[in-house]
């Protein structure tokens, strides 16, 4: 499977730019903290949010968070054991609705597991930011993936089982 990478894929210094973009619109901003059982009316009032400083309603910032977790997951975690770790979670400006969000991955570092020697531990920081090009939002986090001889274990048993199963269907 072409999702994510393993171990031996990350290289530190390397850049992930994620894509496409998502624009937050108002609903999607609504239902989240609805979802979430977020009511602070800065989020979901706009005859509050006037008499704020920024005189309209904020995208709610775990969605914004969400949406860039996301965004990284095809090209950092998408064959993850395990997320370990979130750290330095920083709201560094408003999102609006209508704003659109992008994303990049930079790799901290990488280290084989202490205690398994068939996965790695991979560090990195991801900043999301919007059309403008103002970063709005950056976190770290520390992902447990598999190393390619692990991953392909994995696969051909995968591949074996639904093999069983379509053959099972044809009798």
């Amino acid at each position: 499977m072409a999702f994510g990478r393993c171990f031996e894929d990350f290289e530190v210094g390397d850049v992930y730019k994620h894509w496409p973009g998502r624009t937050i619109t108002e609903y999607d901003d609504t239902l989240f903290c609805m979802l979430t059982m977020n009511h602070n009316p800065l989020h979901i009032d706009a005859n509050y949010a006037e008499d704020t400083q920024f005189k309209k309603r904020l995208v709610v910032g775990s969605l914004v968070f969400s949406i860039a977790l996301g965004m990284s997951v095809p090209d950092v975690s998408g064959k993850a054991i395990a997320n370990l770790e979130f750290e330095h979670v920083k709201h560094l400006g408003p999102t609006f609705h209508g704003d659109t969000i992008y994303a990049e991955t930079k790799v901290l570092d990488t280290r084989l597991s202490s205690t398994r020697s068939d996965r790695g531990i991979v560090t990195v920081e991801t900043s999301a930011y919007n059309q403008r090009g103002e970063t709005v939002l950056t976190f770290q986090r520390r992902v447990m993936v598999p190393t390619r001889e692990n991953e392909a274990a994995r696969q051909r048993a995968w591949d074996e089982k639904m093999a069983r199963r379509r053959k099972g269907r044809q009798l």
